[in-house]
């Protein structure tokens, strides 16, 4: 479907009010982010994606609206995977909490741009090049098996080539300087870790953007629901990290429900040009996969009950 380039500005127009509203209103201090206000955000960021949903069923029709749909979960899903590595360029860094929503909100606004060259880059390769599309197929079961059998969501943030190649080349204080990503010291423009771990946030969306934005294109290639399920996905990420990092150690089986999405996704772009499944049946099986993993991951990692904590130390002590 060819949409007219009101729609594109009119999106664009509100994804700048809802990121200066983000940062100019209700995050115009520095602050820590608690639980309660990041679910709501969510919760908000979520609602604004499903009404954008339900106007594409009503304007363009289901088919689109399930592609929409699908698309903006297969890339929620994989976001979470994302909130993993965020959590652990936290960790070392020891990025303070109320410096952590500036770096999620310029890294988020940097993978927007990074998101929409990738997405028309490689919607046009498809064009240009049909054949391509067994590549990003193979591509994409490939990584799904790798990441089956990975352990860990990352290696060692510290000793990443992308740290070692900014420090070697630009001068990198000691400690924090408030919320500043840059401080002039006797005249030498100096880099500061809040910099560092903004660097290694937007590389790891680009990393993260190579998997997903081929997982989408196996859904649909066009253009506008590619790149808009994308950024509704994007935009709740900070809101998300801030919500579920503190139990995200309880998903235990989420790996293992992306990596099967990814294989899944793969193995149709391969068959597209013998069988076209229905966009119903991927919805499906996305929501199933990524839906299981994390009903189980909860059920297998569940809060023992104080009478099975209290039976056991008795076992234990008779023993």
């Amino acid at each position: 479907m060819d949409w007219p380039l009101w729609a594109w500005a009119a999106f664009n127009v509100f994804v700048l009010i809802l990121l200066a509203l983000d940062l100019g209103v209700l995050h115009r201090k520095e602050r820590e982010i608690g639980a309660r206000e990041a679910i709501g955000l969510s919760a908000a960021y979520i609602a604004l994606a499903l009404m954008f949903n339900a106007g594409l069923f009503w304007v363009a029709g289901p088919q689109v609206g399930l592609e929409f749909l699908t698309g903006y979960l297969i890339e929620k899903s994989l976001s979470l995977d994302n909130i993993f590595v965020i959590a652990l360029i936290f960790g070392t860094f020891a990025v303070p909490k109320e410096y952590q929503h500036r770096v999620l909100f310029w890294g988020i606004l940097g993978a927007l741009v990074m998101r929409a060259i990738l997405i028309f880059a490689g919607i046009e390769l498809i064009q240009q090049f049909r054949w391509i599309v067994y590549v990003f197929g193979g591509f994409l079961v490939l990584t799904g098996i790798k990441m089956l059998f990975a352990k860990g969501h990352g290696g060692d943030v510290a000793d990443n080539p992308v740290v070692r190649f900014v420090r070697r080349h630009y001068p990198v204080t000691e400690g924090y300087e408030g919320n500043r990503f840059f401080v002039r010291r006797n005249g030498v423009l100096m880099l500061t870790p809040l910099f560092l771990a903004l660097v290694m946030v937007e590389t790891t969306d680009l990393i993260f953007a190579v998997d997903s934005i081929p997982a989408i294109l196996a859904i649909t290639q066009d253009p506008f629901i590619v790149y808009t399920s994308n950024v509704f996905a994007i935009l709740g990420l900070r809101a998300l990290y801030f919500a579920l990092a503190a139990v995200m150690d309880r998903f235990i089986y989420l790996k293992t429900g992306l990596s099967l999405v990814l294989v899944f996704v793969g193995t149709k772009m391969m068959l597209v040009d013998v069988w076209k499944m229905p966009t119903t049946l991927a919805l499906g099986v996305t929501v199933t996969l990524i839906g299981g993993s994390i009903l189980l991951s909860l059920l297998r990692t569940r809060p023992a009950a104080p009478e099975r904590v209290e039976a056991e130390v008795v076992r234990q002590g008779a023993e």
